[in-house]
């Protein structure tokens, strides 16, 4: 039987065990929980989103999650996969990350008209220590794919968690800026527009561009 890939949002008295009322009875249904959030809700309620893998349809499962005497709702929902998709981050100075993300965002609608689902992030920031721990934190964002830095200058502490990002799979494209980060980076573009275009062609299924294909990093 093939397997079902769905979220289940849930609603529940909050307390401790909540967490662990809720995955034993997944676990009981064989579902493999490949992602979960606890979202802020109303005081007392817990407001839980799981994404999980089931090999069955989810009638039985979500019947037995609103049988628990702590829960108050449960419902099935798309995943943020196939809503929001492939996750773009864009951080840096200001002005550079508004100029990337315009491109981004133009090529990106050109992808999610043909049936793709890439999202679009961005934050301004300044600062070696801000910066270095915002690109560490895209290693644990959800989805995160691409991670572009516009900036003039960076370097140090950032090149180490570009570093750090791109051994876990992270694709990081550089803007061609002072400082050692376009060393470190996948790929260096100097003009932002086509920095965001690029990147998007780089993680989209529906593009032929293929970073591991070119025969140079600099354009």
């Amino acid at each position: 039987m093939s397997q079902v890939t769905l979220g289940l949002e849930i609603r529940a008295q909050d307390g401790p065990g909540v967490l662990h009322q809720l995955t034993g009875v997944i676990a009981e249904h064989q579902a493999d929980i490949t992602s979960v959030a606890i979202l802020q809700g109303e005081p007392a309620v817990a407001h839980i989103y799981f994404e999980v893998l089931l090999p069955a349809e989810p009638e039985n499962l979500i019947a037995d999650i609103r049988a628990l005497p702590i829960v108050m709702d449960a419902v099935a929902t798309s995943t943020m996969q196939r809503v929001f998709g492939k996750r773009i981050i864009i951080m840096g100075g200001g002005a550079q990350v508004g100029q990337v993300a315009i491109g981004a965002i133009m090529e990106a609608d050109r992808h999610n008209i043909r049936g793709e689902h890439i999202s679009v992030d961005t934050i301004p920031l300044v600062g070696e220590k801000p910066l270095a721990e915002a690109v560490r934190a895209v290693g644990r964002l959800p989805r995160a794919k691409a991670l572009v830095l516009a900036g003039s200058l960076m370097g140090g502490e950032i090149e180490k968690a570009v570093r750090e990002v791109r051994a876990q799979g992270l694709l990081v494209v550089s803007l061609n800026m002072a400082g050692s980060v376009p060393d470190a980076a996948d790929l260096v573009v100097t003009d932002p527009v086509q920095a965001g275009v690029m990147t998007v062609m780089a993680i989209a299924d529906t593009a032929k561009f293929s970073v591991h294909r070119l025969t140079r990093r600099v354009f």
